[in-house]
């Protein structure tokens, strides 16, 4: 469970420290006999499976999110064999518009309410824009922001009551630079650090936890999947394992940071990418997005 003092500001209004106060205490005697779960979408590969082993080690009920039963029912499996506790599975696509009820339901079922959420399932589309079917951008913005969005305002009245728990979403560091040959990708994890950010400034103070992760290149198929396995970043930046994300992610999560950024080198980046003129770093993210094919002369 993650909690925190209400802000220190409302001990010099005394009623209104009194009212939340005892509207904090109704909001937990709500879930009264339930314990608080971590709840991560996309959860059954990649930096997804490796925040659940972590949120598992650490003791927390964990419960992970997907649409592929037989991928879900594997790596609940991989989980209890290696690190012997029980992740809730759901089968649920998340982006349909009763996810919050289905995962709700489930989470019941089991004992559990909602606590953490982590946003991670998400689509990645490599190759110029023109080149990707309005079928493929529907598709990506529907997951990487209609979902983040509707998923992150169902959970956060019900946490805020409660005056704890919190959200993680993953972005990505592209999210710092537009990105010539992953355009709409980037411009959709922008928007997760926006929100996020403006967000955790909204609800400072109130006990819930607001943060975004932005991994560069992790060793997952998500590369391969987006089609942007040849891409010439995939040579130059070396990168990191889902579980070195999932640790990264972890500490900063549980110390209240609202932008994650893991890696010393994609720090680096972070600070460059945010502070260069775009006049220099877009052309850099073009060459570093290009697929070998579109390198070819006339």
């Amino acid at each position: 469970m993650l909690s925190t003092s209400p802000p220190w500001y409302t001990r010099l209004l005394p009623w209104r420290h009194a009212s939340r106060r005892a509207a904090m205490h109704k909001a937990r005697q709500d879930v009264a006999g339930l314990e608080p779960a971590v709840v991560i979408t996309g959860g059954s590969r990649g930096i997804g499976l490796a925040l659940a082993r972590r949120f598992l080690e650490a003791g927390h009920k964990t419960a992970i999110v997907a649409r592929n039963g037989v991928r879900l029912a594997e790596a609940s499996a991989a989980l209890k064999e290696e690190t012997g506790a029980d992740a809730v599975a759901i089968l649920c696509d998340v982006s349909e518009a009763n996810a919050i009820d289905v995962i709700s339901a489930a989470l019941a079922r089991s004992g559990l309410y909602l606590d953490v959420l982590v946003n991670n399932a998400g689509l990645g589309l490599a190759g110029p824009f023109v080149e990707q079917s309005e079928t493929e951008l529907s598709a990506l913005v529907a997951l990487n922001i209609e979902t983040v969005t509707r998923l992150t305002r169902a959970a956060l009245p019900a946490m805020l009551a409660r005056g704890q728990g919190g959200v993680l979403n993953i972005a990505s560091l592209g999210a710092s630079v537009p990105g010539p040959n992953q355009s709409a990708y980037y411009a959709s994890k922008a928007y997760v650090v926006s929100l996020t950010e403006a967000i955790a400034s909204e609800i400072a103070g109130q006990g819930v936890r607001m943060s975004a992760l932005l991994p560069g290149p992790v060793n997952t198929s998500f590369h391969e999947e987006m089609g942007a396995e040849r891409s010439l970043y995939r040579y130059v930046l070396p990168p990191m394992s889902p579980e070195g994300v999932a640790r990264s992610a972890y500490r900063g999560f549980m110390w209240g940071n609202r932008v994650i950024v893991p890696g010393i080198l994609n720090r680096f980046f972070y600070i460059a990418l945010r502070f260069l003129p775009h006049v220099l770093t877009v052309p850099m993210m073009h060459w570093l997005l290009r697929r070998p094919h579109t390198l070819s002369g006339p």
